[in-house]
């Protein structure tokens, strides 16, 4: 086994209370790929940052194999000085290294070199700082939310891109398709302490809820030992002191054993305040163009959304996403063409841009707007402690100034604040950004039981899958498409990915079977919101056939009908040929999605 690139040993972190990180261990050999999961404030990026030799631990070990090359993504880049974003790339560049492969990079991530560093976006801030950290071929790559900011063609353009290089790869990231398709093994950082296994992301869930099982279990027993030692103590003390005093100080131990036990922190109470129905008519867009200047940004788009609907929107950063969602909402006015808001309708809108949150405010006063202790949460008043901690927010943090939070902490806040308001028409511009794996899961569990509509912009494919019903994506020249299903559907129909505005990476990069194998989603299995609705309504359909089918027979048991009247004959014939099939797919359809919700209430 070859020895690892880098060594973490007994890592001690503690800031104020609780240790941030007790005893952690990570080993990282050449050419792996690591995954690093945890909770929102778990340490993660603290840990990454030791890696990295960016801030040192309180106790432990730090060990990187002399001549290995390092490089660390962080969440936030700093530009320094540099006047430039080809600058600031080639700064990231050691002796030797090849100065071609910076301006590559940044040309194959879509920017020109020249942009500068004070004004660009989060998404080409983003990209400037992969190129940075890719251009010198480390030996190891500590990459922080990755794929943050970024459109879904740059996102799979960097897994091809990392997927064909041999640099050790440790990777945090929300992205569940991302870390799917890339990690090799996982490491858990929980409670302080990090469990691994040489699996991907794929198992990461399963067996995650396979150790948390046993623990519960564990503790139980611990419980029940304890009742039995307390009941032994009033009951059985025996005239044997050396034996008493024994089973006494087990006890002490015992008790101490469950005080010092750090339970696992809970999930997010996420709920939408729903105001009365819509209208079934949400939106209703007819042949709608926009323009600015010479540039069409939607060219003869039409749409109609029922109540209930999930529309996911897809494309590159600049394609004209947020205009079009403005356009369809009533928020900017088309050039030409129509747009008509169903009856009834309150929106609540989750804006990814985080900078509308003051900074200098507390969290308390970022959810109350600064106006007491009350919080009107679906036009009912909630005391902001409450609210906070639906939203996993500890008491202590009511005065804690929005810009020390993490990113996953403000885009929890940024979801209390929309959550808050009676809606039935959501708005989600990027939710889950910096969200963990476990409040992801209770944010899709939300919509999928929210009665409303919901219009989502997203780069995370498995979201998409797992939520919305249709998605629109660009097709050039302010051309969309609305495609029927999911991310992964709209593919299908497409025969092709989105385009790039740059050039494919020329490395060719062959995909694995394991990978091209693995499913759409591949962590813990659940029912998307298109099969709950087919599970739902399938039934009703099959019903709805059979009696067709039986109207239709009757009118083909008349014995005399083909020599009465033939063209009705095979009109009849054929109408209830096609009746049949779709009735046989309807319920096959059925059985499959039956069987699947069985499987994974039993898992």
């Amino acid at each position: 086994m070859a020895p690892p690139l880098i060594q973490l040993k007994d890592i001690r972190l503690t800031f104020g209370g609780t240790p941030l990180l007790s005893g952690v261990e990570l080993n990282v050999a050449p050419s792996e790929r690591v995954c690093l999961i945890g909770r929102n404030g778990s340490g993660k990026s603290t840990l990454l940052k030791i890696a990295a030799g960016i801030v040192e631990a309180d106790g432990g070990t730090r060990f990187v194999q002399p001549g290995s090359t390092v490089r660390y993504l962080p969440q936030e880049p700093d530009f320094g000085e540099h006047k430039t974003t080809l600058a600031y790339v080639e700064a990231g560049l050691a002796p030797g290294d090849d100065p071609y492969q910076a301006r590559y990079l940044v040309e194959q991530l879509g920017l020109t070199g020249n942009e500068n560093p004070a004004n660009v976006s989060g998404g080409e801030a983003r990209r400037a700082a992969l190129a940075r950290v890719l251009a010198p071929s480390p030996d190891i790559l500590l990459l922080d939310e990755p794929t943050n900011h970024l459109d879904l063609s740059t996102i799979e353009w960097l897994e091809k891109e990392l997927d064909s290089r041999r640099s050790a790869l440790v990777i945090i990231s929300h992205d569940r398709r991302f870390l799917t398709n890339l990690s090799r093994s996982t490491a858990w950082l929980d409670r302080g302490k990090i469990k691994q296994i040489d699996r991907g992301f794929a198992s990461f869930e399963s067996w995650r809820d396979e150790v948390l099982a046993e623990e519960e279990r564990d503790q139980h027993k611990l419980d029940r030992k304890i009742v039995d030692e307390e009941h032994w103590l009033r009951h059985g003390v025996s005239g044997r002191r050396k034996r008493n005093v024994k089973r006494l100080g087990n006890l002490h131990a015992l008790r101490d054993q469950r005080r010092n036990y750090r339970g696992t922190a809970g999930t997010a109470s996420l709920a939408a305040s729903e105001a009365e129905q819509s209208g079934k008519l949400v939106i209703e867009a007819k042949g709608i163009t926009k323009a600015f200047g010479d540039r069409i940004i939607v060219d003869n788009f039409s749409t109609r959304i029922q109540r209930g609907d999930r529309l996911g929107i897809i494309g590159p950063n600049g394609a004209g996403k947020t205009t079009l969602v403005n356009l369809l909402t009533g928020g900017a006015q088309p050039d030409s063409g129509t747009v008509r808001l169903g009856a009834n309708l309150e929106t609540a809108t989750l804006d990814q841009h985080r900078e509308s949150l003051d900074p200098k405010s507390t969290l308390a006063e970022a959810l109350t707007g600064g106006r007491g202790d009350q919080i009107m949460v679906g036009g009912k008043p909630k005391h902001v402690v409450g609210y906070m901690k639906d939203f996993l927010f500890a008491q202590e943090q009511r005065g804690t100034p929005v810009e020390v939070l993490s990113g996953g902490e403000r885009g929890r806040l940024m979801l209390a604040r929309a959550l808050a308001k009676p809606s039935n028409l959501l708005v989600l511009d990027e939710p889950t950004n910096d969200l963990d794996l476990e409040t992801l899961d209770v944010l899709e569990d939300m919509l999928g039981d929210y009665e409303g509509t919901v219009i989502l912009i997203s780069h995370d494919r498995d979201f998409l899958d797992r939520i919305v019903t249709s998605v629109i994506a660009p097709e050039g020249n302010g051309k969309w498409t609305e495609y029927a299903g999911g991310y992964s559907d709209m593919l299908t129909q497409r025969g092709a990915d989105l385009k790039r505005d740059t050039a494919k990476a020329q490395a060719p990069v062959e995909k694995k079977e394991e990978r091209a194998a693995a499913p759409a989603s591949a962590s813990r299995r659940k029912l998307s919101f298109n099969e709950k609705h087919a599970l739902e309504t399938l039934p009703k359909r099959m019903e709805a056939l059979q009696a067709d089918i039986a109207k239709l027979q009757r009118v083909l048991d008349d014995p005399n009908l083909y020599t009465k009247d033939r063209r009705k004959f095979d009109d009849t014939s054929a109408a209830i040929a096609k009746a049949h099939d779709e009735l046989s797919t309807a319920e096959e359809r059925w059985l499959e999605l039956e069987m699947l919700r069985e499987e994974i209430e039993q898992a």
